[in-house]
């Protein structure tokens, strides 16, 4: 998610300055088990490239935040509550926008969804985007404690999955609360980080996931061709993903659910530690055709029992 009009939705006032800034974790989850770092900040300012703190592909073409999202979609049934990082003051909220993970009405200046701004001492600020909605339980000119419950977790803005974007302010500039010093080194346990804990890094990729109506190749998932928003009730039914940096061990699931349940699920162990490979799961249409509806896909990858990537997808079956 991009946030490049946090100036001007939010204040950006001062507050005083006192004492050393650190960041608690901002989401009430387990983090390895029921919520993962999905995206970080992108440290690369050229456009078509992206890097992340460790020099790695966890991140997107300029995404200026650290993206956590969870395993569950129901942001209703089971909400995930968003925690101040630090003790603050609440400058400004949004608490209007639908959860829609199709995105309707969202523009540049709303990208950032149902969203909670907190001004910390020293300058800096913390930014909360993709809030549920009617969840903010802040109100502007709050005092915060760390750990308080700011919100729930939601699909408002934009976004096509339940996840927190955390952006981090430091005198009205962006920074990467990895490595707030904009270091230029690759190693992920060197260097400053305003984490009280540091979260653990873990190297892979997992993005481009999508339903197709059969096994796509490099050159359509590149060209963004292998991707199927519709498909028709007698089409095969593909779940796939782009994933690499596999470790021997490492275990790959892909799912599918829909009007009726559960369509499939496949587990596979991933070996091979190529930059990039394409795995994909998916069936034939049963005799009469698919029900007609929408369909949800989930790729997960997980590493000695640690939930380290997570992606959906989305698909209509027509009538």
């Amino acid at each position: 998610m991009r946030t490049a009009h946090v100036a001007a939705l939010f204040s950006l006032a001062a507050f005083p300055a006192a004492g050393e800034f650190s960041l608690s974790f901002p989401v009430e989850c387990t983090l390895g088990e029921t919520c993962f770092i999905e995206d970080y900040t992108d440290r690369d300012a050229s456009d078509g490239t992206a890097r992340d703190y460790t020099c790695g592909l966890n991140t997107r073409d300029s995404h200026r935040g650290t993206d956590i999202a969870t395993l569950d979609f129901d942001i209703s049934g089971n909400p995930t509550n968003v925690l101040a990082a630090a003790p603050g003051r609440v400058q400004r909220i949004r608490d209007s926008m639908a959860d829609d993970f199709r995105m309707a009405g969202v523009t540049e200046d709303n990208a950032c969804g149902n969203a909670v701004l907190i001004q910390h001492e020293g300058g800096y600020q913390t930014l909360y985007c993709h809030l549920r909605q009617t969840s903010v339980s802040v109100r502007p000119g709050d005092m915060v404690a760390t750990g308080d419950v700011l919100g729930q977790i939601g699909l408002s803005g934009q976004t096509t999955h339940p996840h927190l974007h955390l952006t981090v302010i430091k005198d009205g500039a962006r920074v990467d609360p990895f490595r707030p010093d904009g270091a230029e080194t690759c190693d992920s346990t060197s260097g400053a980080s305003l984490w009280a804990e540091t979260p653990d890094y873990h190297d892979t990729l997992l993005r481009l996931a999508g339903f197709s109506d059969g096994v796509p190749d490099y050159d359509a998932l590149r060209e963004g061709t292998a991707r199927r928003d519709m498909l028709r009730p007698m089409d095969a039914m593909v779940v796939y993903a782009e994933a690499g940096f596999a470790q021997d061990g490492d275990t790959l699931t892909i799912t599918a659910t829909g009007p009726e349940g559960e369509v499939f699920t496949n587990t596979r162990r991933m070996t091979d530690p190529r930059k990039s490979q394409l795995p994909a799961f998916g069936k034939r249409a049963p005799q009469g055709g698919w029900a007609p509806g929408d369909y949800t896909g989930q790729i997960t990858l997980r590493r000695d029992g640690v939930l380290i990537a997570n992606r959906w997808a989305h698909v209509t079956v027509a009538p």
